[in-house]
C-alpha cells in the first residue's frame, strides 16, 4: 500500500464505483467471437492506430488563445496488440502530430490474462519519455497502475523524469496566456470488495491549488467524476472506458465500466456548457479484442467561445 494514500484523508470515504469486472460478465458471452469473423476482424482491429481531433469551443478559454494537446489514455502495454513495435509506433505517431502538450492519462501496462508478449515497466516509460512537446508531457494514474503496481509504475515514470499530478497543478505559458494542468488522484484506487472501491481524488483540494483565474484543463482517469467538475474547468480530459472495447449494437452500453453506462462511454461530452472528452484509448482489458472502438490517440485544439457558442465543436474523421 503506498503510504500517501493511506494518509489521504479522501481515501478515507468508500465510493461506489463501475469497473470491467462488469465488462468481463459481458466478455464471458463475447469469448466465442475469437473463432468468428466478427472476432477475427475485433483482432486485428484491437492492432489499429487513429488520430481522432476534436476542436473545442470553451466559454473558460480565452478569445484568441489556442492551445493544441495530444491525449495518449489506457497504454496498456503488452502484446498482443500493444507490444514494443507497437508502444514505439504510438509515441512516433503522437510526435508527429506536434502539439503545444502532450498528457498521458494512466493505465500504462497490460494486466489482461493473454500477453502475449510483456513490455516491462523500464521498456513503456523509456519510450513515452521521447515524446516533445513545448509545454512538455505530464502523465497521471490509473486503477490498473494501482491495482498491479503503483511503487513500479512511480518508478518507472520517475526514472524517465516524467513528473506524475497526483490531486496536484501545474501552471504552463507566459503570463497572459496561461493555463493550469490539474491532475486528479485515481477515484478508485483501492478494491475493497463487494463493488466498492475508495478513491485518492480530491478535486476541491486539486483546484484549490489553482492561484489565478488563468483556463484549467483537468487531467482524470475516470470519467464518472465529471458531475463534480465545476463551470471553471475549461476541459476535461479522461480515458478508462475504452469506448466500451467491444461496441456490440444493443448490448455494448453494458461493457462500459462507469456508474454512468454509456453517458461519459467515448467522446466529446458537453454538460451546461462544460466540455469533456473521453478517449477510446490504446490498449485493452480483459481479453486483447477491440470492436467498433479501435485504438486511438487523440488531437485536441481549444480556442474560445461566447456563450452561445460553448456547446461548439467540431470533430474530424480519424
Amino acid at each position: 500500500m503506498n503510504s500517501e494514500a493511506s494518509e489521504n484523508p479522501v481515501a478515507a470515504a468508500p465510493k461506489r464505483r463501475m469497473t470491467r469486472r462488469r465488462f468481463l460478465l459481458g466478455g464471458i458471452g463475447v469469448a466465442g467471437l475469437a473463432g468468428s469473423a466478427t472476432g477475427t476482424y475485433s483482432y486485428f482491429e484491437a492492432h489499429r492506430l487513429v488520430v481522432t481531433p476534436y476542436r473545442i469551443l470553451s466559454p473558460r478559454w480565452p478569445t484568441g488563445q489556442r492551445l493544441t494537446i495530444t491525449v495518449i489514455a489506457d497504454l496498456h502495454a503488452g502484446g498482443p496488440n500493444m507490444g514494443h513495435a507497437q508502444v514505439r509506433h504510438v509515441v512516433d505517431t503522437a510526435n508527429a502530430l506536434k502539439s503545444d502538450v502532450i498528457v498521458l492519462l494512466g493505465d500504462y501496462f497490460a494486466t489482461h490474462a493473454l500477453i502475449t508478449e510483456k513490455v516491462p515497466h523500464a521498456v513503456w516509460a523509456a519510450e513515452l519519455a521521447r515524446l516533445q512537446a513545448p509545454f512538455g508531457k505530464w502523465a497521471i494514474l490509473g486503477n490498473h497502475d494501482w491495482w498491479f503496481d503503483i511503487e513500479g509504475v512511480r518508478k518507472a515514470l520517475a526514472d524517465v523524469k516524467i513528473p506524475v499530478l497526483e490531486n496536484d497543478v501545474v501552471p504552463l505559458g507566459e503570463p497572459g496566456n496561461r493555463f493550469w494542468l490539474a491532475g486528479l488522484g485515481d477515484q478508485i484506487a483501492y478494491r475493497l470488495g463487494h463493488g466498492q472501491f475508495r478513491g485518492v481524488d480530491d478535486l476541491p483540494g486539486t483546484l484549490a491549488r489553482v492561484r489565478t483565474d488563468d483556463p484549467i484543463i483537468l487531467l482524470v482517469h475516470e470519467p464518472d467524476i465529471f458531475p463534480e467538475v465545476p463551470s471553471n474547468v475549461a476541459l476535461t480530459l479522461a480515458g478508462h472506458t475504452h469506448g466500451g472495447q467491444l461496441r456490440v449494437p444493443f448490448i455494448w452500453p453494458w461493457f462500459v465500466p462507469s456508474a454512468y453506462g454509456a453517458r461519459y462511454a467515448y467522446g466529446h461530452i458537453v454538460e451546461e456548457r462544460r466540455h469533456m472528452v473521453v478517449s477510446g484509448g490504446l490498449g485493452t482489458s480483459i481479453v486483447p479484442l477491440r470492436l467498433g472502438v479501435p485504438p486511438e490517440i487523440v488531437r485536441i485544439e481549444i480556442t474560445g467561445a461566447s456563450i452561445d457558442d460553448a456547446g461548439g465543436a467540431q470533430r474530424g474523421s480519424p
